[in-house]
């Protein structure tokens, strides 16, 4: 109990100086000049709250001439960061319309590019998803979670189809991403912030090609199978 009250002190503390650091540092510079610094804060989250982090498969991947898409599967609040400062390059995210709404943390996602989507509206949804295909065209890499939800019993879900027909349509390699510990850490419902170790593992990207030449379905299944292969199990 004590620890895990500390953790929720001090990742509050951390956060809102990210927050506001990449607030003040996107309206006096473009996203690419401040990345590295923005990554560095994100990292440190981790190291504050003494979370030891293990990253595999991140030298697998090309230096990046062309947008990618990297798919997770989605565990607690603590994805979204873990993602943001330990995956390669700028990466920005699909996130949930409602965060967009949250003070401080909603202002800093706006203004750093992140897209939000509706899931209870598809024509909604629809539209992010096209802002996200323009937006892998152009040659930015994007983060989504194909389970929209998190899990509640530490198992992958099953994925919606829509972020597949968006790596179609743009034509970019899919990167499989698992992460493992998150639901030993924190889990949906639960306060409670436990000690857990943190494994991050980027799988053998998909070639653009076999994206384009597959149908939905079929690069669902085969992303969802990768990951599998990635994550241990709690």
């Amino acid at each position: 109990m004590i620890s895990s009250a500390y953790r929720w002190v001090v990742g509050f503390v951390w956060v809102a100086l990210i927050c506001i650091t990449a607030i003040v540092c996107s309206i006096f510079a473009k996203p690419g000049a401040y990345e590295r610094f923005f990554k560095a804060m994100v990292r440190g989250l981790f190291r504050v709250l003494a979370i030891p982090v293990r990253v595999r498969g991140t030298g697998q991947l090309a230096p990046q001439g062309a947008g990618r898409l990297y798919l997770c599967n989605h565990v607690s609040l603590f994805d979204v960061p873990l993602l943001c400062g330990y995956l390669p390059g700028m990466i920005r995210g699909v996130e949930w319309g409602r965060h967009f709404r949250w003070p401080l943390y909603g202002l800093m996602i706006r203004r750093i590019g992140n897209i939000p989507i509706d899931r209870d509206d598809a024509f909604a949804s629809m539209r992010s998803l096209q802002k996200a295909r323009r937006r892998l065209e152009s040659g930015h890499s994007l983060v989504i979670m194909p389970e929209a939800h998190r899990t509640v019993d530490g198992k992958l879900r099953q994925f919606k189809r829509l972020p597949f027909h968006i790596a179609r349509e743009a034509g970019v390699e899919v990167v499989p991403v698992g992460i493992s510990g998150l639901y030993g850490l924190h889990r949906k419902g639960s306060w409670m912030i436990r000690s857990s170790r943190l494994l991050l593992r980027v799988g053998t990207p998909i070639p653009a090609g076999t994206v384009k030449s597959s149908t939905a379905a079929e690069l669902r299944d085969l992303t969802r199978q990768r990951i599998l292969e990635l994550v241990e199990r709690p």
